[in-house]
């Protein structure tokens, strides 16, 4: 199968011992190897668990392609994507943050603010499916939401070209949810700040500016009250334990290049728009 993507780099912990290389003749093939040896070697369960890259992605929609059709529909639409995501010349801010801290919301005022494109993750080409991933096992539901990210980095490439872009979710949603769920306990559990699972991935394209919104959890459970919408595995999860969802938000804040700033968003839907206008003005160039 021929994948449109360059094989990304990844984090390798110098714990980790790779057999020896031979016959790989060029660059690319060798950092294919790398990934391929890597992911046998002795790995620990949350480097498993977090696809690293395209490859990663693409082996593990195409294990399950022949039980799943919609598998195949998102590899097709993985391979069309660009080889190389490159940002145009408009600001790209992703919002982060767990349901009902005011996403929706925000992106959409600041979209109007800025006369900006908004996006939202997953892509629209591929959202159709969420449900029935949703109700697949973790490690392909993951590999969907990560395939969605990849799919979602051309969308960004092409708009940012145009206007600056506004994203709902990306990437860090991915991580986080995945490493809360990998790890149980407290946050004292969580791999340290300055862990590689919590670096963008090189072969992603990156946002100029993150932004994760919070509430405290009585405003947020209030808020899904109020929405009457059923809950998702995720929110039944983080309803019956705490502990998942401080793990979930103490994820959001190790992230790196990018990290994600911290905005209050329990304020009046004007305030946090202020509030968030001013952290774009004074980290992206407008």
């Amino acid at each position: 199968m021929t994948r449109a993507f360059p094989v990304g780099a990844v984090s390798f912990d110098s714990r980790f011992s790779l057999p020896p290389l031979k016959q790989v003749g060029s660059a690319p093939r060798l950092r294919a190897a790398m990934l391929r040896s890597c992911a046998r070697g002795p790995q620990d369960p949350l480097r498993r668990a977090l696809p690293a890259a395209v490859p990663a992605v693409c082996d593990r929609l195409q294990e399950c392609a022949a039980r799943i059709p919609e598998a195949r529909e998102v590899l097709a639409i993985l391979e069309k994507c660009t080889e190389q995501q490159r940002k145009g010349h408009f600001p790209v801010v992703v919002f982060e943050g767990l349901d009902a801290t005011g996403k929706t919301t925000v992106t959409q005022a600041v979209k109007d603010a800025l006369d900006a494109i908004l996006l939202r993750s997953p892509p629209a080409c591929i959202s159709q499916w969420r449900t029935i991933f949703d109700d697949e096992p973790t490690p392909i539901r993951r590999a969907f939401y990560a395939a969605g990210n990849y799919i979602l980095a051309s969308e960004i490439a092409k708009a940012s070209t145009q206007a600056p872009v506004i994203v709902d979710r990306y990437w860090h949603s991915t991580a986080a949810y995945t490493i809360a769920t990998e790890i149980n306990g407290d946050v004292q559990n969580l791999p340290p700040a300055q862990d590689g699972v919590y670096q963008w991935p090189e072969d992603l394209l990156k946002p100029d500016l993150v932004l994760l919104l919070t509430v405290s959890p009585e405003e947020r459970a209030r808020r899904l009250e109020c929405r009457g919408l059923e809950k998702t595995k995720e929110e039944a999860e983080m309803e019956a334990n705490s502990l998942f969802r401080q793990r979930i938000e103490e994820s959001y804040r190790r992230m790196m290049n990018p990290a994600c700033q911290e905005v209050d968003a329990s304020p009046s839907k004007e305030e946090v728009l202020k509030t968030v206008l001013q952290l774009i003005k004074k980290h992206c160039a407008l």
